[in-house]
């Protein structure tokens, strides 16, 4: 009976935890100490919670880190190609001649490309008149694109098959009417030759034309050579979205459709050697900020591509969130994991201590050994991140159009620095303890207990681990909200964890509860302390996994709400107030019943509280450029249903009141109660702002800067101020196969004056880019659930080995292993289900804030979230604690009590 089991650990005075007593001969150093603790500590299991909590946080952390890296690098190199040139200089004027010249001399090749839009007037081989349509004309001189590629078909169904097959960045082999293998599109390195046009295929569809046939410019009738397919600087402005013609710039002048009042875009493009390029740059920008120097701007990467920003910058947080989160649940794990395995080597280092070693010896044998151990699971985080991150790369495939650069190094660097940091600032100051164990714990277990880490060593910790945190997160305002979150939940979660206690332990009276009862709750209140802390780390796991649940799912959610797949894709302009009713009626026979339709003026910002406004007022470039043009302006009685008012009222027919969009009043210094004056066609109008709006400029709905609640709009002598319409709705689906989209051409012959701008492929884009970073998304979210079950696992299983020595001692006194077994599941499913309930509680808060405040959001969780939480706290305690302490209650009595003794 007094045999010890070949399993059992070697647990007595005699020998404790496997001890080598070879430490006793001279000449054995820290580093060798370190290294045969290392071995022995590895071959035991020990260090196996330690490593998988590290190599989690790292992995989560490193696994962003790569992307975010790798996608800042392309961007960085493909910019070029975006902005067609190394540096582009955009004026409303003719470029002027002293930049040209300053480029010229600094050994830079420039290319100048003019852009405006026009009404073009279609021509069929057979001489009949097609239709007319607006479309973005890009006039070329020969050299352009100096960056990047044109890609262009030889007729419309090719192109039709290249577009179909997303054909933009890859050449896709298709084969045409005659059954001929052809290439759906091709690369080109010249533009049309003069008399020749290039047009995109939705303009050959909205004119009714193909390859072959002629179109009129202005006065001048060109033939079209080649479909358009994809053009690499395009942008992505407002007009961008018409159907693009490109020209040779040698047909401009032939054109006559520049004239002194035409809204032309000049761009002058300009490649070189890097050291040049940068030259030049810094010299154009300090150039466009003279005051004589006036509509002159540098063209940067950020404008290249505004349509996808906002999708791309949620997406780009939410991951940061996430990898945070998981972060945070790696460092909870290490200081549990930690304090347990301090805990199990007490007896070791008091065994150490009789044998001659000093303290400095202990506390450098096992910091090298958590120097070593956090240095391996780093580098297997790294690994396991990049791997996950080239799930990421799959998942965002077509973001960027070529093959993403090698990371640098930044990303192993933050790596390194997660995986040490997590388990020098919360492991080792548990571990460090254990150089001051006395020796004579060796003969007496009731001294050398493992004390609360001081309040300084945590302070450091966290500090030092905040600060890395706020560094890999990218987003200050981003990590301050999730580190500070956490860092006030957890106080809260200690201080209510001590108020549950002493409730229970008040309330809970001897005789008057089951057995099990009373004993689950001597055994929370006999140690306070521990379940403060068991309590909180339960909780910050939980608050993490009920933020991840919920952010994640009406994150989600309102990103597929903010653009629906039923979302407009067709914006109209130029709509006349007479023509407002039958434009109406005819979107209804087609059956459009869902659009949105709002007036619209073209008013110039000249005064704000009396005081007279130019560019020159404001220092922050978007300031002066809103500033320096006219914003399309609207009125109407009822608030939009997809604007919020966030600051003031709405108050129908305030003749004297406006409504402003939050975005715009932020950038141009604006607040409630500010009067705003607005030159209307010539007519000054003022009025006070009565209400601030926040618009989701990603849901392709109509939106507005500024709106007047009233629904007749007038000067201040009473005049009907000049108003024209726009429209936004979602185009009815072609019912034949036939190319030419016939509702399109009809509501264009009903209404010539109109602009229709077909807004289908960026939606379709803008789409499908967010399929791919909600892909993304929920595989980083699985992903991180693990580091949660990590965390759970760490938290029940910390007390262990004491409740193994309580539960035998109780069993040696006649508790039956049923009583014991329900006295197990009372506790952890009374902590289980506190944890849950204070978790959800926060995480709503929380969740709250970051969907207001970091990603733009408007959400609010269900009061049954903390019902729903104390019950899935219960149960995943539940299923912790069955994992981990099943083989408490059937360790043989005597073998515990031995090994307590």
């Amino acid at each position: 009976m007094n045999e010890r089991p070949q399993d059992a650990p070697m647990h007595d005075t005699a020998q404790p935890h496997g001890l080598d007593l070879s430490v006793k001969q001279a000449g054995v150093t820290w580093w060798t100490q370190a290294w045969r603790t290392l071995w022995r500590d590895a071959r035991a299991g020990e260090l196996r919670l330690l490593v998988v909590a590290v190599a989690l946080g790292v992995a989560a952390l490193s696994s962003v880190s790569f992307l975010a890296d790798r996608l800042n690098g392309g961007l960085q190199r493909d910019a070029r190609q975006l902005l067609g040139g190394d540096v582009v200089v955009v004026s409303d004027q003719a470029t002027p001649d002293h930049i040209m010249q300053r480029a010229k001399a600094d050994g830079l090749q420039g290319v100048t490309t003019l852009s405006f839009p026009t009404m073009a007037r279609g021509q069929s081989q057979r001489g009949a008149e097609a239709n007319s349509r607006l479309v973005a004309l890009k006039a070329a001189e020969v050299g352009y694109p100096l960056r990047g590629e044109l890609k262009v078909a030889s007729s419309l169904a090719q192109a039709q098959l290249a577009l179909n097959n997303d054909t933009t960045s890859n050449d896709i082999v298709g084969s045409d009417n005659t059954g001929s293998n052809k290439k759906a599109a091709e690369k080109t390195a010249t533009i049309p030759a003069a008399g020749e046009v290039w047009i995109e295929a939705a303009g050959l569809e909205a004119l009714g034309l193909d390859v072959g046939d002629s179109v009129w410019l202005g006065n001048s009738r060109l033939r079209i050579s080649r479909v358009l397919v994809h053009e690499p600087d395009r942008g992505a402005g407002f007009m961008n979205f018409a159907p693009r013609v490109l020209m040779n710039s040698a047909d401009l002048e032939a054109t006559a459709l520049i004239q002194p009042a035409s809204r032309v875009t000049w761009r002058y493009a300009v490649v070189g050697t890097d050291s040049a390029t940068k030259n030049f740059l810094a010299w154009a920008e300090a150039e466009s900020k003279k005051p004589e120097v006036r509509g002159v701007r540098v063209e940067s990467l950020e404008a290249g591509r505004p349509e996808m920003r906002q999708t791309l910058d949620r997406a780009a947080k939410f991951l940061n969130l996430v990898a945070l989160l998981a972060a945070l649940f790696s460092a909870v794990a290490v200081a549990l994991a930690a304090r347990a395995f301090a805990a199990r080597h007490l007896d070791d280092c008091a065994m150490l201590r009789v044998l001659g070693l000093s303290q400095r010896h202990i506390a450098l044998s096992y910091t090298a050994e958590f120097v070593w151990v956090g240095s391996f699971a780093s580098v297997l985080g790294l690994a396991l991140g990049y791997a996950v991150h080239l799930v990421f790369v799959a998942l965002l495939k077509g973001l960027v159009d070529t093959a993403l650069p090698a990371p640098s190094v930044w990303p192993v660097v933050y790596g390194l620095g997660t995986g040490l940091t997590l388990l020098l600032a919360f492991g080792l100051p548990p571990v460090l303890q254990l150089a001051s164990v006395p020796a004579l714990r060796v003969m007496r277990r009731d001294v050398g207990e493992l004390k609360a880490t001081t309040l300084s060593v945590w302070a450091l910790g966290l500090t030092g681990f905040s600060v890395l945190l706020i560094a890999v997160s990218r987003d200050l305002k981003l990590g301050l909200m999730v580190v500070g979150g956490f860092a006030g939940a957890v106080l809260l979660f200690a201080g209510m964890a001590w108020l549950a206690v002493y409730v229970l332990r008040r309330t809970v009276v001897e005789g008057s509860a089951p057995p099990w009862l009373m004993l689950a709750t001597r055994q929370i209140s006999a140690r306070p302390v521990y379940a403060m802390v068991q309590v909180s780390a339960l909780a910050v796991g939980l608050l993490a996994l009920a933020l991840l649940v919920l952010l994640r799912t009406d994150l989600i959610s309102s990103w597929r709400n903010a653009t629906p797949v039923d979302a407009p894709n067709r914006f109209v302009i130029n709509i006349q107030p007479t023509q407002a009713e039958p434009f109406l009626q005819t979107l209804r026979e087609a059956g459009v019943n869902k659009l949105d339709m709002f007036p619209m003026i073209r008013a110039r910002l000249v005064a704000v509280n009396d005081v007279t406004v130019t560019p020159d007022s404001y220092t922050e470039e978007r300031a002066q450029r809103l500033v320096d043009r006219e914003f399309n302006v609207s009125f109407s009685a009822d608030q939009p249903e997809h604007n919020k008012v966030v600051v003031g009222a709405w108050q129908a027919e305030e003749a004297d009141g406006l409504s402003i969009e939050e975005g715009i009043a932020k950038t141009l210094k604006l607040k409630l109660g500010d009067s705003l004056r607005f030159d209307m066609a010539g007519v000054l109008h003022e009025a006070r702002i009565t209400s601030v709006r926040r618009v989701d400029w990603a849901s392709m709905r109509a939106n507005f800067f500024v709106m007047y609640p009233v629904s007749r709009m007038t000067t201040g002598a009473g005049f009907d101020v000049p108003t024209t319409y726009i429209a936004a709705f979602r185009a009815p689906q072609r019912q034949s196969a036939n190319p030419v989209p016939s509702f399109d051409n009809q509501l264009i012959q009903r209404f010539p004056n109109i602009t229709n701008v077909d807004m289908g492929a960026s939606l379709n884009q803008v789409q499908a880019v967010l399929g791919q970073v909600v892909s993304a998304v929920e595989f980083l979210f699985l992903f991180t659930l693990a580091a949660g079950l990590v965390v759970l696992f760490a938290a029940v299983t910390a007390t262990r080995e004491e409740r193994a020595r309580e539960y035998a001692v109780l069993r040696a006194l006649g508790a039956s292993n049923q009583l014991l077994a329900n006295v197990q599941r009372a506790e952890l499913a009374g902590i289980g289900a506190l944890a849950g309930l204070l978790a959800t509680s926060v995480a709503m808060l929380m969740g709250w804030g970051l969907a207001r405040f970091a990603f733009e959001f408007e959400w609010t969780a269900s009061p049954w979230v903390p019902l729903l939480g104390a019950v899935v706290g219960a149960l995943l305690a539940l299923a912790a604690g069955w994992w981990g302490l099943r083989d408490v209650l059937r360790r043989p009595v005597v073998q515990t009590l031995r090994q307590a003794s």
